[in-house]
């Protein structure tokens, strides 16, 4: 007999909210997903100086024989480059029947050989295929005439808060299976200029590296890279690839063994709420041009110091960050639409992206190209600590053009 008030509609869908069946297992999901991952042993050889590997038991390593022997006639100990090796352990996932898996950069990075253990323990030797350190996706590939179990990428982001299944090889406990949550979208963790990290709590340790993370009907929503632990262990803070990222880069190792990325030469910051205030921006959002590289895109396009690049053919840029991301999803050669404040004016600017360096030595080569420019914004500048009589921190303006 009680009378429904203003707002009942949403009083009803909370009760059925609450009132709807909790999920007693994901054992029906597992069954399917868990044959398509696999663990990755990377034997691997890296070179260290005699300095980096006096606790080793290596010839020359203090109080053995040699060392003794040498520190007695007065020879100098050899400072030469030792071999040191050692395995990694990772996981990975079959991304096709033909034997093509997804792991991490890091996993393969330094590895001699790799071998891939299945759910069934079978073992087969791989080869790398191309990998990229920008995103930490590596893909390698079995070859052996069988039909693989293998997984799909989602088609939607999921939602924070969606259920997340990780399966992976931790510590070298294959087929383990943990549980959690989304916990945030968008994370930057300073691991590359592309980070854009689903963040979960579900457990994930050393040897996760390269595994799937699951939604519920099955899909790989990312791929395993980071964890946040002071402890090395799991916290409950964990971050995966998003799979469009995924799904973007593996095409391209595949096709090419490489990834190639837009470039259009600049270096930029983030709007802050004071530049928004200077510039006459509603907003503080967008990406504010430092630099502009002499012969680059941008410079060619009419680019300038000083403007504010605030879309993407017509795609709100939000900052720096993600106007690096929007431009490197976007082939070289490709024509492109930058919505540009300048002066208290938003204009368009049309040009053709290069090409992003693919290694750092062509990069470093590229910025040695454009001429420094410390007179940029009419000030000279010194550390405040410098100066006597000003503070521990911050900067004096010491000349002003």
């Amino acid at each position: 007999g009680a009378e429904w008030g203003p707002g009942s509609h949403a009083v009803a869908a909370a009760v059925d909210a609450t009132s709807a069946p909790a999920p007693i297992g994901f054992a029906d999901i597992i069954e399917r997903v868990k044959p398509a991952v696999v663990g990755v042993r990377v034997k691997i050889e890296e070179f260290v100086s005699m300095g980096d590997a006096q606790q080793e038991e290596l010839p020359f390593s203090p109080g053995s024989p040699l060392d003794r022997f040498f520190r007695q006639f007065g020879v100098p100990i050899p400072d030469s480059p030792v071999p040191k090796s050692g395995t990694a352990v990772g996981s990975g996932f079959f991304i096709s029947g033909d034997g093509y898996i997804v792991t991490n950069n890091h996993v393969v990075a330094s590895g001699k050989s790799f071998e891939v253990t299945t759910d069934d323990g079978r073992t087969y030797q791989a080869k790398v295929i191309g990998s990229d350190p920008q995103t930490d996706v590596a893909l390698i590939k079995i070859s052996v005439a069988t039909d693989f179990p293998y997984v799909k990428f989602a088609v939607s982001e999921p939602r924070i808060g969606d259920w997340v299944l990780v399966v992976g090889n931790p510590f070298g406990l294959s087929g383990t299976v943990t549980a959690g949550i989304v916990s945030a979208h968008g994370r930057d963790i300073g691991a590359g200029p592309y980070d854009d990290f689903i963040q979960i709590d579900a457990p994930v340790n050393k040897g996760n590296s390269g595994g799937p993370t699951f939604n519920v009907k099955g899909e790989v929503i990312g791929v395993n890279t980071a964890i946040y632990s002071p402890s090395e262990g799991s916290v409950g803070v964990a971050f995966d690839i998003p799979a469009e990222t995924v799904k973007l880069v593996v095409q391209q190792l595949k096709d090419k063994g490489h990834v190639t990325r837009g470039w259009i030469g600049v270096q930029s910051q983030p709007v802050t709420a004071a530049i928004a205030d200077a510039v006459g921006i509603k907003k503080p959002e967008g990406a504010l041009v430092a630099i502009v590289q002499p012969g680059g895109p941008a410079a060619k396009g009419g680019i300038e110091t000083g403007d504010v690049i605030t879309s993407v053919n017509e795609q709100a840029v939000k900052d720096s960050r993600d106007l690096a991301r929007r431009i490197a999803a976007i082939a070289p050669g490709t024509s492109v639409k930058l919505g540009v404040f300048r002066n208290g004016q938003e204009k368009t600017v049309t040009m053709t992206l290069g090409e992003l360096p693919r290694d750092a030595a062509q990069a470093k080569a590229e910025e040695k190209k454009a001429p420094s420019e410390p007179s940029i914004l009419g000030l000279t500048l010194a550390p405040a600590s410098a100066v006597a009589g000003a503070r521990d921190e911050g900067v004096v303006v010491v000349e002003i053009d």
